[in-house]
């Protein structure tokens, strides 16, 4: 069963109970949510979609990021939901075991609730036929004891464990920060 507008709004909720400073922040998320209903979850909603990305923290305190073909950009393993996807986290999920072949028994999720949800602008790419618009990525946090990554060469080109200091968006570095406290 695809991912739903309900589904979508209790985990935002959810988000906000821990995070009520980043309500301003997520507004949009909430506005466009209310005008798009359950197309949330279509990457051909151009008012904004939700994504899934994965932070992946190693005991040592270093997260995985990749470098995105596309957008040539570090970041964190993540994208579009798919039809098969129950929930955000089981698109995090997946997302991360395409994006860095390491298989769903080498982690462990921390939580249900998201480590942090960001809303970004994406560009148009006409190439694709995709309009400008906006990304609503809900980051959930796993462990693993993984190393070596086996990475999908059409989406990604290269890999980086990086200490969580290193990380540049806030609040994810935040976020990530605290999580990787002993």
């Amino acid at each position: 069963m695809p991912i739903t507008a309900q589904h979508v709004r209790e985990t935002l909720d959810a988000y906000l109970a821990d995070h009520p400073d980043e309500k301003d922040a997520l507004s949009v998320l909430s506005e466009v949510l209310d005008e798009a209903g359950d197309s949330i979850a279509s990457r051909k909603e151009y008012r904004g979609h939700v994504t899934a990305g994965a932070a992946l923290l190693r005991p040592d305190g270093r997260v995985l990021t990749i470098e995105h073909r596309a957008l040539r950009k570090w970041l964190l393993p993540g994208g579009h939901v798919e039809t098969s996807d129950a929930t955000l986290l089981d698109a995090a999920l997946r997302e991360l075991e395409e994006e860095t072949g390491i298989s769903r028994d080498r982690v462990e999720p921390v939580s249900g609730v998201p480590l942090h949800i960001d809303a970004h602008p994406i560009p148009a790419n006409p190439d694709k036929g995709e309009d400008a618009h906006q990304h609503f990525d809900f980051r959930y946090l796993f462990r693993t004891t993984a190393e070596i990554v086996d990475l999908q060469e059409e989406e990604v080109t290269a890999y980086s464990w990086q200490f969580a200091d290193m990380l540049t968006a806030e609040p994810l570095r935040s976020h990530v920060m605290a999580a990787a406290r002993p």
